[in-house]
């Protein structure tokens, strides 16, 4: 989600953060569309440390990066050696393995997660790789690996306001962590679900619609999901935290309202005008109902 807006700077400039927002990007595969850090990096807002294993993905990225941008071909995990499963969809290739049973019960799964050859490779842990300056906003999208980067995270992301991260409710491979064991080691270190960026369904076979590989009825596969840090402790962040936690919110999800939430905190604090609240009302696209700073 991108929002639109008449002054795209307006807002950074209003917050003056110390640095530019610090975006790591765990499976910055340049297939997978826009991010939604996108808005951002295109307006000099941020910067991005992306990680891609794949060399064809990889060097899609060289290619055509920016001077903000940093992409390694590293694989980020617990730090052992691991086995790099290549599958017929590179958005399916994984350090785990595809589970074949339950490939089978979603149309054309089972041909997306064919695994056409293994790659060993080393793994590097999030903590322990040097090119990471600062962490504001981590999005990881690594097809079963995430709860494993966070274990192995946890220095870099207690000062992390932001993660947006793909969660299973179907367990695609063996031994894949599931929705529970994500949050409850999100809120471990401090976040709380925010808001579902995207949820994937699909139909249960035999039931099927051949003309649309993508047609669904109820069954929900997986979703990205927007972790925030615990704003209903706001008094235990930092002032940069209140204003990299507005901007990604503003600017990668138009969580208006949550940013609107970190102004009033950095406004009591004196960080920001008395009527800081009233002045972002103003910066933010009008709505059909527009919102008002409580009294």
């Amino acid at each position: 989600m991108t929002p639109v807006q008449t002054n795209v700077a307006a807002v950074a400039e209003f917050l003056a953060a110390e640095r530019l927002t610090a975006v790591v990007d765990i499976g910055a595969n340049p297939t997978d569309g826009f991010p939604p850090y996108y808005s951002m990096m295109k307006q000099r807002l941020c910067t991005v440390v992306g990680f891609e294993p794949q060399p064809a993905e990889f060097a899609m990225l060289m290619k055509s990066k920016g001077d903000l941008e940093t992409y390694l071909p590293y694989a980020v995990g617990d730090g052992s050696p691991g086995m790099l499963n290549i599958c017929q969809a590179p958005g399916m290739s994984s350090l785990l393995t595809p589970d074949p049973k339950a490939l089978d019960c979603f149309p054309f799964y089972s041909h997306f997660g064919t695994v056409h050859r293994q790659v060993p490779i080393e793994t590097r842990t999030l903590d322990s790789i040097s090119e990471i300056k600062a962490l504001d906003y981590l999005k990881i999208d690594v097809q079963g690996s995430e709860l494993s980067i966070f274990r192995n995270g946890r220095s870099l992301l207690s000062n992390a306001v932001a993660v947006q991260t793909e969660v299973s409710f179907v367990q695609l491979y063996e031994k894949q962590p599931g929705f529970g064991e994500i949050d409850s080691a999100l809120r471990a270190l401090g976040f709380i679900p925010h808001m579902f960026a995207n949820i994937e369904k699909r139909m249960i076979l035999p039931i099927q619609n051949v003309n649309d590989r993508l047609a669904h009825i109820n069954q929900i596969l997986e979703g990205d999901m927007v972790y925030v840090r615990n704003f209903t402790q706001a008094e235990k962040m930092s002032i940069e935290q209140l204003k990299h936690l507005a901007l990604v919110a503003h600017y990668c999800y138009g969580s208006f309202d949550l940013a609107g939430n970190c102004i009033f905190h950095l406004m009591q604090r004196g960080v920001l005008p008395p009527d800081a609240v009233s002045r972002y009302l103003t910066l933010i696209p009008v709505r059909a109902a527009e919102p008002q700073p409580a009294a």
